[in-house]
């Protein structure tokens, strides 16, 4: 018939995901069952790992016969022409969407609901994520039809790779001429992982053929009020919180206990308990959400990173099983884990005895021979036994957190952010819960860390210098941009603009 089209298929896959071996499938698949087909693939970057286009074209065999010659097929999808695109991430979905691959007059758009962030996201100082609720009503938006499932989770149950589940939903949308027998002969013809795969297959035909969305799970307290610990300290903890605080704010502060008994001890989690029970007694306008949000932030500070925290972290036997989990480990396998660490010398100061770190900060020649040996990273095998062993040291140095110069520093930022909090409240309570939230700029390590408290306390002496004049509307606006990026340009702009500079 005169006027017939290719079928157009665009996959968008990152590195390692399977794109490759899904465009080779949709090929076998097409020149097993009368069909031309043609694919091409065009790499990028996706800020999180190597990102691909891959690009399928296939046309009937007969009707290239009937026409008298071989069709020309294009080389890349052009915006507004594909009727069929893949995407083995949501970001991924969103970026097809952007490019104007999807549209909704002929686009069926089958995409993974996972997410894998990008660098931008993870750098942010403030929660960069993209909204995934917002990528899945735009990509709803702009396709014919959106089949969409958490199809890494699919293929981890399975025991199979993403790229198998993305066929299986390929197939059970129904929009290819081809039976689902002509599909799974495709991945036997493979010959590798081909009964794994099948079964990711299977799964995903079915799922794709209900047209349900995902549906997010409740979410269920790891820790609920009437958990019964073990240590008689952390049992008087729980009942301290049931006793002495409102119902609405338990849930966060039995949650902030718990992170502080694993960081440090009981006792620094009474600690929390203690200088939360001030913040209780502030001005609130009758609202839980003073008490909420200091709670919140004050956990997340006083288990700040410190290179203890870091080395803990990095020698815990669950850090070794989820990398064993994430790389699928086989029986008999041996795993190589490299961390790459670049302490620098305020590191190492603030890891010190509190005198000890304020001499080698200021001393002559020691300061220097220690910046000498600490100008370039190094790459520490924690696999091995010397360079767990390294980094064990350095956790086992968690008995003595309270007497280095880092717990000192942190101790007294945390009391002068917490009274700033208590001079707010008595002006107005919700002023005081934008002076809490501004906590959010105090996060991660090294450089990151010392940014977000260089602009941190620049808010604070803002809140000090305008006093009962400064609105809660205009320190959120002065947060946000302080958010905004990481060099603190927007942050000085903003602070000009309102005569706070």
């Amino acid at each position: 018939m005169a006027g017939t089209q290719p079928i157009k298929i665009a996959i968008l896959a990152m590195g390692g995901e399977g794109g490759g071996v899904l465009a080779d499938w949709i090929v076998d698949l097409g020149e097993h069952n009368g069909h031309i087909a043609q694919t091409t693939s065009v790499p990028g970057v996706a800020q999180r790992t190597g990102a691909t286009i891959y690009y399928v074209e296939l046309y009937p065999k007969a009707q290239a016969e009937r026409d008298g010659g071989t069709p020309v097929l294009a080389l890349m999808p052009l915006p507004g022409d594909v009727d069929v695109v893949l995407a083995s991430e949501l970001m991924e979905a969103g970026r097809a969407v952007q490019r104007g691959l999807v549209t909704p007059d002929r686009t069926t758009l089958v995409a993974s609901t996972h997410r894998v962030y990008s660098i931008a996201e993870k750098t942010a100082l403030g929660d960069g994520r993209a909204d995934s609720a917002q990528l899945i009503a735009h990509a709803h938006a702009a396709a014919k039809r959106f089949v969409r499932f958490d199809m890494a989770q699919a293929a981890e149950q399975a025991g199979s790779v993403i790229s198998a589940v993305m066929f299986g939903a390929l197939a059970g949308t129904g929009v290819l001429p081809f039976s689902r027998a002509q599909f799974e002969a495709t991945i036997e013809r493979g010959g590798v992982g081909v009964k794994p795969s099948l079964k990711a297959f299977g799964a995903a035909y079915e799922r794709a053929g209900t047209d349900e969305p995902d549906v997010a799970p409740a979410v269920v307290s790891t820790l609920p009020v009437k958990a019964e610990p073990r240590d008689a300290r952390v049992r008087a903890l729980l009942q301290r919180i049931a006793d002495d605080f409102p119902v609405g704010a338990q849930p966060v502060l039995i949650e902030g206990v718990r992170r502080l008994v694993d960081y440090q001890d009981p006792a620094y989690a009474a600690l929390y308990l203690d200088r939360l029970a001030r913040v209780a007694q502030l001005p609130a306008d009758g609202e839980p959400l003073l008490l909420l949000e200091t709670a919140r932030h004050l956990a997340l500070w006083m288990s700040y990173e410190d290179t203890i925290r870091v080395a803990e972290l990095k020698t815990r036997a669950t850090r070794f099983e989820r990398v064993r989990d994430e790389v699928r480990v086989g029986d008999g396998q041996l795993v190589a884990i490299n961390e790459y660490m670049h302490p620098r010398l305020q590191e190492i100061c603030e890891t010190l005895p509190a005198g000890l770190g304020r001499w080698l900060e200021g001393s002559g020649w020691p300061r220097r021979l220690v910046e000498r040996f600490t100008r370039k990273g190094r790459v520490i095998t924690t696999s091995s036994l010397r360079g767990f062993l390294m980094l064990y040291t350095v956790a086992g140095m968690k008995r003595w957190r309270r007497g280095t110069l880092r717990f000192a520093a942190e101790t007294q930022r945390i009391e002068q952010w917490l009274a700033q909090i208590a001079q707010a409240a008595a002006i107005n309570p919700r002023l005081a819960v934008e002076v809490a939230q501004c906590q959010r700029l105090v996060k991660g390590y090294s450089d990151t860390h010392a940014r977000g408290l260089r602009n941190f306390e620049a808010l604070m002496a803002a809140v000090q210098r305008a006093g009962a004049a400064l609105a809660p509307a205009t320190l959120r606006e002065l947060r946000d941009a302080a958010l905004a990026d990481e060099h603190g340009d927007k942050l000085r702009a903003t602070l000009a603009r309102h005569a706070l500079a």
